[in-house]
Parts: C-alpha cells; sequence; structure tokens
C-alpha cells in the first residue's frame, strides 16, 4: 500500500471501527446489567404488592395471581408485550396450587422457597422471584421469560447500533475528506515542482509549510544548493578545460604549420619539439582533467583496509620515468607497510598528483624527498621539493582549479593540486603546505585511522 492518503484512511476507520465496536460491545453488557437490575426489582415489586393485596384481603388468593396479566402494578414504560408475559403462581406451603396467571406454565415456576433463582420450565428459561406469606401459608412467585429479556436488549441495541452503522458511510466520507485536507500542502509541493524548468533551483517556501512537511522542504532547498554548486563547477570545469586545452591545440597548429613550411632542417626540428612538447602538456592537461571528474564522481567505500605504503611505493615507481627524464631523484626511504581504512583509488590520485607536481617544480639534478611519519593514530606522509615554492599571496589559492600562480611551470595546467583537494577531502583527511627551510616547497598529507 503506497498510497499515503490510503493508508491514512484505512488507519482512520479501522481505529474508528474498534472504538466503535468496543463502545457497541460494552453498551450491550451495561445495557444487560441494567435492564437485569430494573426487572428484578420490577419481580420484587410485583410479588410483594401481590402478598400484601391477598394479607389485606383486597381480593382473593385464588384471583390474585391473575391481577399481573394485564400489567397492573408495573410502569407504565412495561406495559406492553413484556406484561403479558409476566407470569405468576401461588401455592400453599403444603405444595398445592392455589392460583396461577395465564401465562405462567403448568410446571411450579421455582423449587427455592424465597429470593431469586433462574429454572427451567418446559424447556423455556425463567427468572423467577418468590416469597412467602406466612398469615395465609402460601408462597407467591412471580416470573417472567429469559427471552422477552433478551428481546428487550436486543431492542435497546438494536437502536443504538443501526443509526451508527447508518452514519458509517456518512463517516467514511468525512475521513476521506479530511485526509484530501490535510495532504493539500503535498500536492501544492508537488504540483509546485512539477511545473519547474530543469534550470529553476530557487528554493521552495518553507515557512508556510505545515511543521510536519517542513524537514521535506529544507531536504529539497539542500539538494537544490548541492545541485546548483554541483552544475556551476560543472560549468566552470567546461569553461576552463575549454579555455585552457585551446591554447595548446592552437600552439600545436601552429608549430604543424611552420614545420609544413620550414625550408630547412633545424625549423622543421625546432617545430617538431615544439609540438611533442604541447601534445605532452595537452595529454597531462586531458589526464588530470579526466582524472579529476573521476575524482569529483566517486562514491567510493571508505572504509577498505588499504596499504598505503605500497601504493605510495607503486606510484613513486610510475613516475620514475618522469624523474629521470628531467634528470630528478625520488628519496622513498624504507618503511614497513601501513594500513589505513579509506579508498585506494582516492589515494593513488592523491599521492600522484602531489609527486607529480614536485617533479614538475624540482629543478634538474635535485632530489624528492618523501618521508612517512606515524603521529598517534594518523599517518603523515610529505613530499618535499627543491623548486621555487608557492608565493605567500597565492597559498590561498593554490588548491584552486586551474589557477597557477606567479612560480608555475609552462607545463601546468593548475588542476594537480585541485585534484589532491577534491580527493583528500573525499577520504577525510588534511592537506597542508609549509615552505621548506632550505628552498622548496614542502606538502603534507595526513590520514586518520592508521592501523
Amino acid at each position: 500500500m503506497n498510497s499515503i492518503r490510503i493508508r491514512l484512511f484505512v488507519i482512520l476507520m479501522t481505529a474508528t471501527g474498534a472504538v466503535w465496536l468496543s463502545a457497541f460491545v460494552w453498551i450491550q453488557q451495561s445495557t444487560r446489567a441494567d435492564v437485569e437490575r430494573v426487572l428484578d426489582a420490577r419481580l420484587a415489586e410485583a410479588v410483594h404488592m401481590v402478598s400484601s393485596l391477598i394479607s389485606d384481603q383486597r381480593i382473593d388468593v385464588a384471583s390474585a395471581a391473575t391481577m399481573l396479566t394485564d400489567g397492573a402494578g408495573l410502569p407504565e414504560e412495561l406495559t406492553g408485550d413484556y406484561s403479558h408475559r409476566l407470569s405468576c403462581q401461588i401455592w400453599s406451603l403444603d405444595g398445592t396450587l392455589v392460583g396461577r396467571s395465564g401465562s405462567a406454565p403448568d410446571g411450579r415456576l421455582s423449587a427455592q422457597d424465597t429470593g431469586f433463582t433462574d429454572s427451567t420450565v418446559n424447556g423455556e428459561e425463567w427468572r423467577v422471584y418468590s416469597v412467602i406469606n406466612e398469615a395465609l401459608g402460601v408462597r407467591v412467585m412471580v416470573g417472567d421469560s429469559h427471552t422477552v429479556r433478551d428481546r428487550l436488549v436486543r431492542d435497546v441495541t438494536t437502536g443504538l447500533i443501526v443509526p451508527a452503522l447508518l452514519i458509517l458511510p456518512v463517516l467514511a466520507a468525512l475521513i476521506w475528506l479530511s485526509v484530501q485536507r490535510g495532504l493539500l500542502p503535498l500536492d501544492r509541493l508537488a504540483r509546485g515542482l512539477t511545473q519547474r524548468t530543469a534550470d529553476n533551483l530557487t528554493p521552495v517556501a518553507v515557512d508556510t509549510m505545515p511543521h510536519e512537511i517542513r524537514p521535506v522542504g529544507t531536504a529539497l532547498n539542500g539538494l537544490f544548493a548541492r545541485v546548483s554548486a554541483a552544475r556551476a563547477r560543472e560549468t566552470a570545469f567546461t569553461s576552463f578545460a575549454a579555455h585552457e586545452l585551446k591554447t595548446p591545440l592552437a600552439g600545436i597548429k601552429t608549430q604543424a604549420q611552420v614545420a609544413m613550411r620550414a625550408t630547412d632542417a633545424e625549423t622543421r626540428t625546432g617545430a617538431l619539439t615544439r609540438i611533442q612538447s604541447g601534445v605532452d602538456r595537452t595529454d597531462r592537461m586531458v589526464r588530470q582533467l579526466l582524472s579529476l571528474a573521476s575524482v569529483d564522481s566517486t562514491q567510493n567505500s571508505l572504509d577498505a583496509q588499504v596499504n598505503i605504503v605500497a601504493i605510495l611505493r607503486d606510484t613513486v615507481d610510475d613516475l620514475s620515468r618522469l624523474a629521470a627524464a628531467k634528470n630528478v631523484s625520488i628519496d622513498l626511504p624504507h618503511s614497513t607497510d601501513r594500513t589505513l581504512r579509506g579508498d585506494p583509488v582516492l589515494m593513488a590520485v592523491a599521492l600522484r598528483n602531489v609527486i607529480e607536481n614536485a617533479i614538475a617544480a624540482a629543478p634538474a639534478g635535485s632530489e624528492i624527498t618523501i618521508t612517512l611519519e606515524a603521529i598517534d593514530d594518523r599517518l603523515r606522509i610529505c613530499v618535499m621539493d627543491r623548486g621555487p615554492g608557492i608565493a605567500d599571496e597565492d597559498r590561498a589559492r593554490v588548491t584552486d582549479r586551474f589557477f597557477r600562480g606567479a612560480g608555475a611551470t609552462a607545463s601546468g595546467s593548475g588542476l594537480g593540486l585541485a585534484i589532491v583537494k577534491t580527493a583528500i577531502e573525499r577520504l577525510g583527511a588534511r592537506l597542508s603546505f609549509s615552505p621548506r627551510p632550505d628552498g622548496g616547497e614542502v606538502v603534507c598529507l595526513d590520514f586518520d585511522g592508521s592501523i
């Protein structure tokens, strides 16, 4: 049952039906008890009335039993069908039937001398009250049939349940209308969202929403804000990427034209060398763009057990040719394996870009030093180069996408450290920069959860 309306309607109708059923059972039981108590009182009243009349000799004993046939002595509200079923018997103390009403059975109503009793006469259930008149030596019995009593209770409860059943469809309609009206704010919110265009990410009005729906509106506004930020990043990414790729491609095209028109080998060789350099720069930029897009969209688990030292060794091996081509050495001291909780892809991307940036910044013949240091439950990896370092005025923006500071190399695209920052944020680690005391830059990555 996926409909909230139907679910609420069923719940409310079930609850209402349960309450009504409980009320019906309670009314039936209480009505039966009240009717029994009232009718018992009337039986006792009728017996004492007959006994009193024959004691005062206002009526003879033989005809005293027939006086109840027409409902004499009973309250007016009971002088209907019930009065004709009221039965009376008068017995002498020696067991002789002295008198009986026309509705009384042939058999003795009760074998008990005095008080109330339930008895069965000729297969019919009776409620009987008996009293002994010592002065006249007779026993007066007045009783009524349980069938009559049951019919009285049934008539009362029927009079209550039938109107309730007739009202039930009306109540169901009112409950359905109430549920419909109560869910109108959700309908308005759905209509508003349906009518929006794809580029409309303005927040929905939360203040006018009911308290129960307000968290939904707040969550939607948070989603709109995240989608808007993601779209802004994608737009900036696309525009910056197009701008950055246009320059090396234009240079490659120009140098290709120079090589085609060159009349001497030296000019042609210089143009081809610059074409190769432009292709290398474009290749690196494309790889970095792909890495950045991958890091932005990754939803990998961060609970995997990763050997960070092994990843670091593999990364250094992969970049050894690039370092050798620039005559730069990488010092990676021997270290025992360290296991971290995280994503190996993000860790490899972050380490590769930090080391690759260090190689690009390092002068020929210099050395890049990589250190690993365990601090409490953290592992710090620092990459130190002998390059020009980061200017103080550029330090706050060095991780911005496509930002190239004053000391950037010609082959740089301004994406390496942006990729590192994004990967580090996904890993829940920390990235820091500091100038190297004897010249160069120190980039440190702090990973939590070292085990």
